[in-house]
């Protein structure tokens, strides 16, 4: 398709966002175009004042999603009225990718693993529970080191801000962090030691802040680093010694070209290793009570 062919059809797209009332921040042209469409498509939803089953999105680039945009989008990126997701805005919009469009707003975002774990969770469902309605919050951000997510920085207080929002807006219950970071912890020594120690603390500030004590944490082991020291992470995130925090592991998912960010395919799978992961957790945790 010729770049002018293209121009109505994303006009369109942003209209439709705006009265969504969020900001979308244009993702790579072909990525655009399918996502004019899905906004057009699902312009609003009548479960956003439901309860909803919430997750809160944190981490860094490959949470965020890099993943390009197939065509057409296979069927667990596509929107579904039952996904909302928290927009900048905070206020709940029908998810669509890139659900971090107007949250890590200096890179092109694309796929991530949220919209396919989401639908796993609607799968499993089933028809039997068509009253559940899942409310994905985005909160990632590319290029950022954990240093950057402690309390009193800029990156936990806004996720902070954004999970209790989620709370208040409509009401519901807190499911879990999914959190995916650490790529950029691998340049320096010095960040790479201190990692588990970092993340420990940020997961007893999360707890503490949101009132959860018991709050599930699904981190994801690296399936990549941006220096040479991604086995002293993956070594760290595979020793937190907190209760209810629980690895889910990309190591040996496909990478793009930049062997640093999951590709489409690596996303899709990741979305439902992390769908699996919850309910398993959720299948032990309802049969020992």
């Amino acid at each position: 398709m010729k770049p002018a062919a293209r121009r109505p059809l994303l006009l369109c797209a942003l209209a439709a966002a705006a009265a969504l009332s969020f900001l979308l921040v244009a993702p790579p042209p072909p990525l655009a175009a399918h996502l004019s469409s899905l906004l057009l498509a699902f312009p609003a939803s009548p479960y956003a004042g439901r309860p909803k089953l919430l997750f809160l999105l944190a981490g860094q680039s490959n949470m965020a999603g890099r993943g390009l945009a197939p065509y057409p989008l296979s069927a667990p990126f596509r929107p579904h009225p039952r996904v909302l997701r928290l927009a900048a805005s905070m206020r709940w919009v029908v998810a669509a990718p890139p659900l971090h469009a107007d949250i890590d707003t200096h890179k092109a975002c694309g796929l991530g693993p949220a919209m396919p774990f989401a639908h796993r969770l609607l799968q499993e469902a089933g028809s039997g529970e068509s009253s559940l309605v899942l409310g994905l919050v985005p909160s990632a951000v590319g290029g950022t080191r954990i240093w950057m997510w402690a309390k009193g920085e800029p990156l936990y207080e806004a996720a902070v801000a954004r999970a209790r929002a989620a709370l208040g807006a409509g009401g519901g219950t807190l499911g879990a962090v999914l959190w995916f970071q650490g790529e950029s912890d691998t340049i320096e020594l010095d960040d790479a030691t201190a990692y588990g120690g970092r993340m420990e603390r940020l997961v007893n500030d999360l707890r503490a802040d949101l009132g959860i004590p018991d709050l599930l944490v699904i981190q994801v082991g690296l399936a990549s680093g941006e220096g040479n020291y991604t086995d002293i992470v993956r070594e760290a995130q595979k020793n937190i010694k907190l209760p209810n925090v629980i690895l889910v592991d990309a190591i040996g998912l496909p990478l793009r070209d930049d062997q640093l960010h999951l590709s489409t395919e690596a996303q899709l799978r990741l979305g439902d290793m992390l769908g699996q992961a919850y309910l398993k957790f959720n299948s032990s945790t309802d049969s020992r009570q």
